[in-house]
């Protein structure tokens, strides 16, 4: 059954300089998993080493404050509109003046998703996702903004995606396939079903999906759902319980602030791919 707890329920720990991690995700609370999952948290002035060891791969995303991140020598200011790719051997500092929060999933052993990895030298990359493309569903109002792919990280192993529930949306259930998958809640509340099992979700809560797990969700209240989800391989199978009702993904042309986007992605669906490798 899907391991569900809270942000709150993890405590702090003390974290570099005036900083605070929360392990979120761990061999401990999920045995044998590959996702490591923090929270970390920067208070004004604070500074936490950034160190990824050299078979590792790691992904960040902001979730509120400001803070610039120096790996050798080259600099991001970071906003809570920012997402980012650390390959193996980053090293480096993530500081803040004002404060910050971020989530930070590192992938031990990532080469065994990804043997290009071995012999590949990608650097650090960081992505604004407010201006990436919005999808739309096919079937209901929800919407997908891909904060980590192929195209956007140059690797495999990850997935990562945005999703938008507008009030009254419900999903399709399905499960995967090949992978470990984990959702977080940043905003709105819902009613989530694994196995056709209801449970309640709302901001920070952490969700973990086993491999081959049913599961949807469906809003509550008057405000948006929004949540990050995150594969690990980033290529598996997705079957859906009814066949009339798989996702597809249609391109709205425009990005979260209502502008024309970075880039263009190409209407699909989880029927035409294991994992669509242009997104």
């Amino acid at each position: 059954m899907a391991i569900q707890f809270n942000e709150s329920d993890v405590a702090p720990a003390p974290f570099g300089l005036g900083g605070q991690r929360q392990r979120l995700l761990t061999e401990e609370r999920v045995k044998g998993t590959n996702i490591l999952l923090d929270r970390w948290k920067l208070g004004p002035g604070g500074a936490v080493e950034v160190d990824v060891p050299a078979k590792n791969i790691a992904w960040f995303q902001m979730l509120e404050g400001d803070a610039v991140l120096d790996c050798a020598g080259k600099k991001a200011e970071l906003t809570e509109s920012h997402t980012g790719y650390l390959p193996p051997g980053t090293r480096g500092i993530l500081s803040s003046k004002s404060g910050a929060t971020l989530l930070y999933v590192e992938i031990p052993d990532a080469v065994r998703f990804d043997d290009n990895l071995s012999s590949r030298s990608a650097a650090w990359r960081v992505v604004d996702w407010m201006r990436e493309p919005v999808l739309e569903s096919e079937h209901d109002a929800r919407k997908r903004i891909y904060v980590a792919t192929p195209a956007l990280f140059g690797t495999k192993a990850i997935k990562a995606e945005m999703i938008i529930y507008p009030p009254g949306t419900s999903g399709s259930n399905h499960h995967h396939e090949g992978c470990e998958h984990f959702k977080y809640v940043l905003s709105g509340r819902s009613t989530g079903y694994t196995n056709e099992v209801p449970h309640s979700l709302g901001a920070g809560d952490v969700v973990y999906h086993f491999d081959l797990e049913r599961h949807y969700s469906s809003t509550e209240g008057n405000e948006d759902l929004r949540f990050i989800e995150f594969f690990v391989p980033g290529e598996f199978k997705t079957v859906w319980v009814d066949d009339n009702r798989i996702c597809a993904w249609n391109p709205t042309g425009r990005n979260v602030l209502g502008d024309k986007p970075v880039r263009d992605i190409k209407a699909h669906s989880s029927a035409d791919f294991v994992s669509p490798q242009d997104v």
